[in-house]
Parts: structure tokens; sequence; C-alpha cells
């Protein structure tokens, strides 16, 4: 193996492993980090306790029945959950999902329900 090719090698590597590791937030477009909760002023109780059963149905089993994350799944009570990833944020995690974390897409659910989702997982109180 040739010094270029090695360090081609070393390279793309690097780039590599820096991806995998990268933050999702980072991923997250402006414009979808903007968005906000539609149920956030207007029938939020409501919201959260759908989200509640929502996230019993298809999150529970990774991050717990509490949301404080499970095995090696994250707890979702977490400061950068609750106070800095913003509504949107949240939104466009559980549409694209982070497969590099085993987190899969939720796209296949309604928009509503994700956004039912979001005002659950929002409503959490941060671990301490």
């Amino acid at each position: 193996m040739t010094r270029k090719s090695s360090i081609l090698i070393f390279c793309l590597l690097s780039a590599a492993l820096a991806a995998a590791g990268r933050d999702w937030m980072a991923d997250v477009p402006v414009r979808d980090r903007q968005k906000l909760n539609p149920f956030r002023n207007k029938d939020q109780a409501q919201a959260i306790q759908a989200g509640r059963l929502l996230f019993a149905e298809h999150c529970s089993e990774c991050h717990g029945n509490d949301a404080g994350g499970k095995d090696k799944r994250p707890s979702l009570r977490t400061q950068r959950i609750q106070s800095e990833a913003t509504e949107g944020d949240v939104h466009w995690l559980l549409v694209n999902g982070n497969m590099r974390h085993g987190m899969p897409s939720w796209s296949k659910l309604p928009d509503p329900q994700l956004w039912q989702l979001v005002a659950y997982l929002k409503s959490l109180k941060t671990a301490e």
C-alpha cells in the first residue's frame, strides 16, 4: 500500500467516525427547528394524554415506561431533550429517526400523532 492510499484510507475512516458520532441536532434544518407544536396552546392536556398512550405503544420498549432510558437507549428526561431541543427538533427526530444510534423513523404515524408525542415528551420533568 502506498503512502498516499494509506493517508486517503485514514482520512475516510476519520470522516466516517466523525459522522457516526455527530450530534443529531446538527442535522435538523432551521425551518424544522423553528416549528411549533400545533397543540401547544389548545388542547395541550389532551395532546399530552394521547402522546402518553402513543409513547407506551411505540417508544417505551426502548426508552422505558417512564422515558428514563432502558439498557443502552437514552433517557428522554434529560436537559438536552427537555430544554435544549425545540419542539421542532424533537418532531424532526421522530420523523427522520437516527439509525446510527438505533432510533427508527416514525414517519408512518400521522403528523398529529407525532405532535402529540412531542407534547408528551416535552411535558416530562428532567431527571435529577
